[in-house]
């Protein structure tokens, strides 16, 4: 297991990149911590399987360095890096039985029959395959593939890190759950470096005990779900993370008072005049007949269940989503949206901004 040190990393498939948009990951410096479940979420295109493959020797950056522990491997090749890398398709080897595909990483590394038997043997158990271990990988279901390659990837304890690009896109709904809750009792068992990639906000914070969300090449946030949720530091964060995600309603700020559309919206706190958006999780936006909200006109209520979701828009026609509890009534004729102030965030060029000016 390794401790991943992203040191002022950056990438462009370009030969000479000129411009901000020609770097397909721009400046990177975090540090992964050994032991950790990460998972790195994002829309397609923001920079997730790029980092990945950095990270693993599959890419050499355009700058900066990877390290393993105080180890440089930036120039290592990924079979000196001692990883585990499962891909988004599943790669078997489909002449083999699935217990020759399982155990021909600790075959191929001269492990004691005896320890590869009973190793395999644990993960066939994990992956729910004891039953298939003596047949051959040829004619098996693609989500059972895939399950022979994340276990393949499981199959060894000594490596620094376990990386995952994608891997469940092809497992059904119900064994996507049962693979995540194993991946975790993995996780809790061996204490592994795991790197997870995914756009699925599910998978990443079921997954992950922290979350960096990737957006145009950049890391914009690492946090808990909790954290991610509570408190989103740009507002991309705000937008990708929920369901439905952060209302975002451009606004003139200062003092303790927003405008949005000339309507006012009282603030947690004070703040200097400027303009930016006024961030509002659906949970706490309240919907009432007449009264100083925000004026907006209900389009359609949605009942999911525990929840309804009402969608609304303001005069603008910006969207302006609530959530109704369960069993609360949807007030009649309710034309107002009020913001609860502690629900509120206040962002400038896409950032948060905390109370007082200061950054958040």
């Amino acid at each position: 297991m390794a401790r991943i040190t992203l040191d002022n990393l950056a990438h462009s498939y370009l030969d000479a990149p000129k411009r901000e948009d020609d770097w397909a990951l721009k400046q990177l410096d975090h540090v992964w911590e050994d032991g950790m479940a990460y998972a790195l979420l994002g829309a397609s295109g923001c920079g997730k399987s790029t980092l990945l493959n950095i990270i693993s020797g599959l890419l050499r950056p355009s700058r900066g360095r990877i390290l393993f522990g105080d180890r440089d491997v930036t120039e290592a090749e990924t079979a000196e890096r001692n990883i585990a890398q499962v891909f988004q398709f599943p790669v078997v080897y489909d002449t083999m039985s699935v217990r020759d595909n399982l155990a021909f990483p600790l075959k191929n590394r001269g492990n004691d029959p005896a320890y590869i038997a009973r190793r395999v043997d644990e993960i066939a158990r994990m992956i729910g395959m004891e039953a298939e271990l003596d047949r051959k990988a040829r004619g098996l279901t693609a989500d059972a593939k895939q399950k022979i390659s994340l276990g393949r990837g499981m199959v060894r304890e000594d490596v620094n890190a376990l990386l995952f690009d994608e891997p469940l896109t092809v497992i059904d709904p119900h064994m996507k759950w049962e693979l995540r809750t194993q991946l975790k009792e993995l996780h809790r068992t061996f204490g592994h470096t795991m790197i997870y990639v995914t756009h699925d906000q599910t998978e990443a914070l079921t997954f992950a005990d922290r979350v960096a969300v990737m957006h145009d090449g950049r890391v914009v946030q690492i946090g808990t779900p909790e954290e991610l949720f509570e408190a989103p530091e740009h507002t991309f964060v705000g937008y990708f993370i929920g369901s439905p995600g952060m209302n975002l309603l451009p606004a003139s700020v200062a003092g303790q008072e927003a405008r949005v559309d000339g309507h006012a919206v009282a603030l947690p706190g004070g703040y200097d005049a400027f303009d930016g958006e006024v961030g509002v999780r659906p949970e706490f936006v309240r919907l009432e007949a007449g009264g100083t909200g925000l004026p907006v006109r209900v389009t359609r209520v949605e009942d999911v269940g525990r929840h309804r979701i009402v969608r609304a828009e303001d005069g603008g026609g910006r969207p302006v989503n609530a959530i109704l509890p369960e069993g609360a009534p949807l007030p009649e004729g309710a034309d107002r949206a009020v913001f609860e102030p502690r629900g509120i965030h206040i962002y400038r060029d896409g950032w948060r901004v905390a109370p007082d000016g200061a950054a958040a």
